[in-house]
C-alpha cells in the first residue's frame, strides 16, 4: 500500500492541528499504515494540492479540493468522536 499524504489544517497550523496530527498518526500507526502528515494552516492547504490524499481540518474547508476532507472537530469536542475516526481510518485504507 502507498503511503498516504494527510493535511492536518487549523486556523494558525499551531493548536488544534497538532492534537488532530497526533491522533492521525496514532490511528495509521495502530493499523499499520504508512502516511505522512503534513502539519499546516488552512490558508496553507492550496499549496500541498497536488500531493495530499486527504485533508483532516477543525476549521471550514471553504472550497472543494481533489481530495476527501474530513471535520475533525470531534477530536476537540469529543461529540462523534469515534464515527470520525473510523472515516479517517476508511480513508487512509483505500
Amino acid at each position: 500500500m502507498n503511503k498516504k499524504v494527510v493535511l492536518v489544517a487549523c486556523g494558525t497550523g499551531i493548536a488544534t492541528s497538532t492534537v488532530v496530527s497526533d491522533a492521525v498518526g496514532k490511528i495509521a500507526a495502530a493499523n499499520k499504515l504508512q502516511v505522512e502528515i503534513i502539519q499546516c494552516k488552512m490558508m496553507e492547504v492550496p499549496g500541498y494540492q497536488e500531493r495530499a490524499d486527504l485533508l483532516v481540518t477543525t476549521t471550514i474547508a471553504g472550497k472543494n479540493y481533489p481530495f476527501p476532507v474530513i471535520n475533525a472537530r470531534a477530536f476537540l469536542t469529543g461529540i462523534g468522536l469515534d464515527a470520525v475516526k473510523e472515516q479517517i481510518l476508511a480513508e487512509l485504507k483505500k
